[in-house]
């Protein structure tokens, strides 16, 4: 059994222990609940504005700022606009932290008829009539002049708050959470520091490196010969020793390209090589409708089909020009280590 085998399957143990330990603290970087509220909150710009609405499908503004608050903070505000006006602590503008309601006055009604949440650098997200969610200046010509003040519904400092336990933008329904929560446990891939995972976000070339060196624990025997890859380069260590390896390899320039985004295809070929599964039996019919047995990432491929046990690959189409996102490469490194 070769190295890269050894080190799979030593550290699958670890991995599978892991899996079923307790959900534990997200690795992130530490950011005040505040920066949580917004960070989720903006995950919905450009939902459009609907009278009523209380849902992703459209949002009026008391029904955006109530859904964000319940899912981020576990906190229940109100319903309508002027009953949060009535709950929290004043604030002066003076004073505004991330995470603040911000409430206006005479919009569609006379007093208090509208409320956001203050996004920091003198921004609001506002659930707007005519772009939906947006953010707005605190300065804007339509909504400067109709500022009424600001509550903070959050206890204490945004700081000392606790912070959520699990990724604000991964649902525990999602077929990838185990993957992300087992990935994220034991340091392969970690999330940011406002509490997102961000699964849609690209993977670079060198973030594919780093993220499977952590996997397979190797060592370069020579520092990376890539002129872009200086040594100074966070991922150089990574590189030169999945480039060794024959994981990733560079270009005919004598470059790495270290800052490329992955395609599902490359993603799929470097999976093949870094975990050297046995392939299946060819399949009687295609395994996607856009790849054929001659396609030159046809092995990764049947990799990536062939072990994906939380169904992420079972589509018609496997897509392999798109760019490959953070949550498909950990999907696919999760079900690779699985497949033992």
């Amino acid at each position: 059994m070769n190295s890269c085998k050894k080190a799979i399957f030593s550290f699958l143990a670890i991995i599978l222990f892991l899996s079923m330990s307790p959900l534990t603290a997200v690795k992130t970087e530490a950011a005040s609940i505040g920066e949580s509220v917004v960070a989720y909150g903006k995950k919905f710009i450009g939902v459009p504005y609907v009278w009523g609405g209380t849902t992703p499908g459209g949002f009026d503004c008391s029904g955006f700022v109530q859904y964000i608050y319940k899912n981020v903070a576990d906190v229940s505000l109100p319903r309508t606009t002027g009953e949060q006006y009535a709950v929290g602590t004043a604030v002066a503008k003076s004073e505004l932290q991330v995470g603040d309601l911000i409430f206006y006055a005479n919009t569609y009604k006379k007093g208090i008829s509208h409320v956001g949440i203050y996004a920091g650098n003198n921004q609001v997200l506002n659930a707007t009539s005519s772009k939906g969610i947006a953010l707005v200046s605190m300065n804007d010509s339509y909504w400067g002049p109709k500022y009424a003040g600001a509550k903070r519904v959050l206890a204490g400092p945004a700081s000392s708050i606790a912070a959520p336990d699990w990724f604000t933008d991964v649902p525990a329904a999602s077929i990838t959470y185990q993957a992300i929560k087992t990935l994220t446990e034991s340091n392969i891939i970690n999330g940011y520091n406002d509490y997102t995972f961000r699964p849609d976000e690209q993977v670079t070339r060198g973030q594919a490196a780093a993220i499977l060196n952590r996997v397979l624990g190797l060592q370069a025997q020579a520092s990376s010969s890539f002129t872009d890859v200086p040594a100074g380069n966070a991922f150089a260590a990574d590189i030169a020793a999945i480039q060794e390896a024959g994981i990733i390899n560079g270009f005919d320039d004598q470059t790495f390209r270290p800052y490329n985004n992955m395609t599902r295809n490359e993603m799929a070929i470097i999976i093949h090589r870094a975990f050297e599964l046995e392939l299946p039996a060819a399949a009687a019919g295609p395994i996607y409708s856009d790849v054929n047995s001659s396609h030159w990432a046809y092995a990764g491929i049947l990799t990536v089909a062939s072990t994906d046990k939380i169904g992420f690959f079972q589509n018609e189409k496997f897509d392999g020009s798109k760019t490959a996102t953070r949550e498909a490469f950990t999907a696919a490194i999760f079900n690779a280590m699985n497949a033992n």
